[in-house]
């Protein structure tokens, strides 16, 4: 496994990333932000994260359709992409997954149990 993983988290409400970036920096991550959907299509094509942490609900370009868009992207097409909602419906669980998700978390988010699931996506990638 390389030395540095690269973690991309996409979130319209800033103290939900800000949050994410401060746990996840704390456990020695590199975070790179993105707001909506068209901000995170330029950054992972920009800089090939590791992992992808994404909102559902955002305005413009949903969780859901970034993920699609990213997964017709050869570079993003395996990427690890975990969801992040206030929405637990089996409605939106199914669109996450039939989108290209990898795992799905909804909020409130417990820092231990997000850890782990990222620990769990990135041995699984590499």
């Amino acid at each position: 496994m390389k030395d540095i993983v690269n973690i991309l988290i996409v979130d319209d409400e800033p103290d939900v990333v800000e949050i994410l970036r401060y746990n996840l920096v704390k456990e020695n991550y590199n975070v790179f932000k993105a707001y909506n959907g068209i901000e995170a299509l330029d950054m992972a094509i920009d800089k090939l994260p590791d992992l992808i942490i994404m909102d559902i609900r955002m305005p413009g370009l949903t969780g859901i359709e970034t993920c699609r868009k990213m997964r017709l992207i050869d570079s993003l097409k395996n990427t690890p992409i975990l969801f992040l909602t206030a929405d637990s419906d089996e409605y939106t669980t199914m669109n996450a997954f039939e989108a290209g998700a990898s795992h799905f978390i909804t909020k409130p988010i417990r820092p231990a149990i997000l850890l782990e699931m990222i620990n769990e996506l990135i041995k699984q990638k590499h």
